[in-house]
């Protein structure tokens, strides 16, 4: 395996519609795990918080296939109206190329998720197709393979991108993973790339989620992506780790004041 070098000189800025990661303050990605029949009125609401852009997954992959795997083609329409209500970016997941040729006038930015991560065929395709992608970590990944993922769309000329730390495994059973904050660091060393972090992953329970939040500000993170829902409890995924309104209210609040912002 190459060994990739520190990268010096400035730092790289994406564009995911109107929302700019890599900027002047971190970004706040926020909405339910997947699309649900009331994201319209979910997202309106979320955009009340002063979140930056909206999570709005309709394709999921899930560890059981008897698990909720997202509303898929009829999710389309909620998508176009949530973002015609709010103004907001639309950042979706896809699991391969179809998919995104089938998003691509509805999501202005797409995840590639940790189990995806070495999916180099996707990432190939989503290169091609020139779209902002958020690359996330995967669960056994070294820093080094993270990056060298993204190096496969950066390779078909596509640079805008984000990497995304999102956990990973380990021998601790108490959290759902472990949160790595110095792959943030580690990162930002071996590439030129925005680092943003999600910390409700790595939690798996939502109490959790805004202290590890504010730790990946304090590390310079460039934004978080977070699961959030009017009624937590009630979400038709990922309810343990889904954080109310009032929670990602203040988080945007401390992300808009620059909390933890390094050079």
């Amino acid at each position: 395996m190459v060994e990739l070098q520190p990268v010096a000189g400035d730092r790289r800025q994406v564009a995911i519609g109107n929302l700019i990661i890599g900027g002047t303050r971190p970004a706040v990605i926020a909405g339910p795990c997947a699309v649900e029949p009331g994201y319209v009125e979910q997202a309106e609401a979320l955009a009340g918080t002063g979140v930056d852009a909206l999570r709005a997954c309709v394709f999921k992959p899930r560890t059981r296939p008897d698990s909720f795997q997202g509303m898929g083609r009829e999710a389309l329409p909620l998508l176009e109206e949530a973002r015609r209500r709010t103004g907001l970016p639309i950042l979706t997941e896809v699991l391969c190329p179809q998919e995104a040729e089938l998003l691509a006038d509805l999501a202005d930015g797409y995840q590639v998720g940790a189990r995806n991560m070495q999916n180099f065929r996707l990432l190939e395709a989503l290169g091609e197709m020139g779209r902002p992608v958020v690359l996330k970590r995967g669960f056994g990944a070294t820093v080094e393979e993270w990056v060298a993922a993204s190096e496969y769309l950066r390779g078909r000329g596509n640079d805008q991108v984000v990497l995304c730390e999102r956990g990973i495994r380990t021998f601790e059973p108490r959290t759902r993973s472990t949160l790595d904050v110095s792959a943030v660091l580690v990162a930002r060393d071996l590439t030129d790339l925005p680092v943003i972090v999600d910390p409700s992953h790595a939690a798996g329970q939502r109490r959790w989620v805004p202290a590890l939040a504010r730790a990946a500000l304090a590390v310079g993170a460039d934004g978080l992506l977070i699961e959030a829902h009017p009624t937590p409890t009630l979400s038709w995924s990922d309810a343990d780790q889904t954080i109310g309104l009032d929670a990602l209210a203040r988080l945007v609040l401390e992300a808009q004041r620059g909390l933890g912002t390094t050079a």
